[in-house]
C-alpha cells in the first residue's frame, strides 16, 4: 500500500531513503557532464576513425547494459547494427558471469564494455577473444580496476566511469546504521528541495537527504552500482544514475564514428534536461505537480503495461519494466504500438481488468486478495502524427474503463532529451513507489 503522506513530507523522504536513491537519480545530469569531461581527458575526442563499425556489441552486467544497448540501438537508426551480447553462468553474481563474441565479429566491430565495477572475470575473458579476434574495444569502468589494466594490455581504450554516492546514508530514523568516510566533499549536504546546486562546477540536481554522508567512488558498492536494501543483505537492485555514467562517454564515441548526433553540445544538452527533469520531480515538488509522484500515484496497485511509440519510447518502456522490478519490485509489462494493443489486449478484458469480478455485491471483501489492475502507460517521444496508433490505444484503454497514462517531452526535444526526460521520470516514479510503498523491500 502507498503510503501517500510521506510523498508530502520532503524530511520523511530524505529520512526514508537511506540508501540515496532519490540523490542518484538527481545527480544523473552532473554525471553526464563529469562523463564527458573524463572521456575528453582520456582523449577519446582525439580518435580519428578509419570508417564506420559494422556491427556495435554491447556487453557488460546488470540492467543498465540492456538500457545502454536500446538506446543505441534507437540513437543510431539502423544505420549499424547494436546487439547486446547475453552473458551466461550458473550465478548471477558478477564473477560467475561470461560472454562470448558471436561467431561473424572481427577486425571490422567495435566491442563497447560497460561496467561499474570492472573486476568481472568474464568481462576480461571476452577482452582476450576480441584481441585476439582483431575487434576493437572501448570500455566504461572505473579507473584502477583490473579491466582497466587488461584493456591496456591489448590495446584498448578505457574511459574511467564518473562516480556516484551510492552506499549507506545517515538516517535519524536509523542511528545504528554505519556510515562510511566520504572521499568527496561534494556529496555532502545534498539539498531536499530538489533544486540544482554547484559540483565541481558543473550543475548537479541534487534532491535527496539534508544530512547525507556518503561512500565515494572508491567504494566497492559504487563500482558495483547496486545497493540492498535495508536488512536484506546481497540483493541486488540498478543504482539510479549509473546508467547515464555508462552511457555519455559511449554517446561521444558513436559521435565521433558518425553513428549519432550526440556531440559535447548535445550531451550538454541531456544533461540540462536531466537537470530540468530533476528540479521538477525533486522530493520538496507537491505531488500534483510533481509527474514522478503523480506517476507513482496512479501506478500504485496498477499492473503498468507499458505502450511505447517510436525507438526510443520502446528503449524506455523496457527501462521501466527494469527499474519497477528492481527498486519497489513490482511487474510491469513492454509492447509497442500499434502491437500492443493485440499482445495485451486480452489483460484489458481478462479476470484483471478493471471491474471483473465485481458483480457479486455481497461477497466479502475483507478476506479478498488485492488484485493487481491493467493501467496503461502511453509513452511517445514526439507529439503523434497521422499515422499515430495513439488515438486507437486511448480508445481501446477506455472502451475498456482501463485507465490510461500518458508521458511525452517537451515539444521540440532532441531524440537524446526525449530519452532523458522519460527514463529519468522512470527512475523517480520507481523510486518513490520503492520508498513510500509499505510493501516495497526498501520501506
Amino acid at each position: 500500500m502507498l503510503d501517500e503522506t510521506l510523498l508530502d513530507a520532503p524530511e520523511a523522504l530524505a529520512r526514508a531513503d537511506v540508501r540515496g536513491l532519490l540523490r542518484g537519480v538527481a545527480e544523473a545530469g552532473a554525471r553526464v557532464r563529469t562523463g564527458v569531461r573524463h572521456a575528453t581527458e582520456a582523449g577519446l575526442e582525439k580518435l580519428r576513425p578509419e570508417g564506420r563499425p559494422r556491427a556495435l556489441l554491447v556487453a557488460g552486467p546488470g540492467p543498465a547494459t540492456a538500457c545502454v544497448a536500446d538506446l543505441l540501438g534507437a540513437l543510431t537508426g539502423g544505420s549499424v547494427p547494436v546487439t547486446r551480447l547475453r552473458p551466461s553462468g550458473a550465478h548471477t553474481s558478477a564473477g560467475a558471469l561470461r560472454w562470448s563474441l558471436p561467431g561473424w565479429a572481427g577486425p571490422v566491430d567495435l566491442l563497447l564494455l560497460v561496467t561499474p565495477d570492472g573486476t568481472e572475470p568474464g568481462l576480461t575473458a571476452l577482452l582476450e577473444q576480441a584481441y585476439r579476434r582483431g575487434c576493437a574495444v572501448v570500455a566504461v569502468t572505473p579507473e584502477g580496476a583490473p579491466l582497466t589494466d587488461a584493456l591496456g594490455e591489448t590495446r584498448g581504450f578505457a574511459v574511467p566511469l564518473a562516480p556516484g554516492p551510492y552506499e549507506i546514508y545517515a538516517s535519524p530514523d536509523m542511528p545504528g546504521r554505519p556510515v562510511a568516510e566520504d572521499t568527496d566533499d561534494r556529496s555532502r549536504g545534498a539539498s531536499t528541495a530538489g533544486a540544482a546546486e554547484q559540483a565541481d562546477g558543473e550543475r548537479t540536481a541534487a534532491g535527496a537527504s539534508g544530512e547525507s554522508a556518503t561512500v565515494g567512488a572508491g567504494g566497492s558498492a559504487a563500482r558495483r552500482g547496486y545497493g540492498t536494501p535495508a536488512g536484506e543483505a546481497g540483493r541486488p537492485v540498478g543504482a539510479p544514475g549509473t546508467f547515464w555514467a555508462l552511457l555519455a562517454p559511449l554517446l561521444l564515441l558513436t559521435d565521433r564514428l558518425g553513428l549519432t548526433e550526440s556531440g559535447p553540445s548535445a550531451l550538454g544538452a541531456l544533461a540540462d534536461r536531466l537537470d530540468e527533469v530533476a528540479e521538477r520531480c525533486g522530493p520538496a515538488i507537491a505531488p500534483y505537480s510533481n509527474p514522478g509522484k503523480t506517476l507513482a500515484v496512479e501506478l500504485a496497485g496498477a499492473l503498468p503495461l507499458m505502450w511505447s511509440e517510436g525507438g526510443i519510447a520502446g528503449a524506455a518502456a523496457r527501462h521501466w519494466t527494469q527499474a519497477f522490478t528492481a527498486l519497489p519490485g513490482r511487474p510491469a509489462l513492454p509492447a509497442e504500438l500499434p502491437e500492443a494493443m493485440t499482445v495485451h489486449g486480452a489483460l484489458l478484458a481478462g479476470p484483471y481488468a478493471s471491474g471483473a469480478g465485481e458483480d457479486d455485491f455481497f461477497r466479502d471483501r475483507v478476506e479478498e486478495p488485492e488484485t493487481l489492475r491493467p493501467r496503461v502507460v502511453l509513452l511517445r517521444e514526439a507529439p503523434p502524427g497521422v499515422d499515430s496508433a495513439t488515438v486507437a490505444a486511448r480508445d481501446l484503454a477506455y472502451a475498456h474503463d482501463t485507465p490510461l497514462s500518458e508521458l511525452e517531452p517537451a515539444e521540440g526535444s532532441s531524440p537524446l532529451q526525449a530519452a532523458a526526460e522519460l527514463i529519468a521520470t522512470a527512475d523517480f516514479c520507481a523510486v518513490y513507489l520503492a520508498l513510500a510503498d509499505t510493501d516495497s523491500p526498501w520501506a
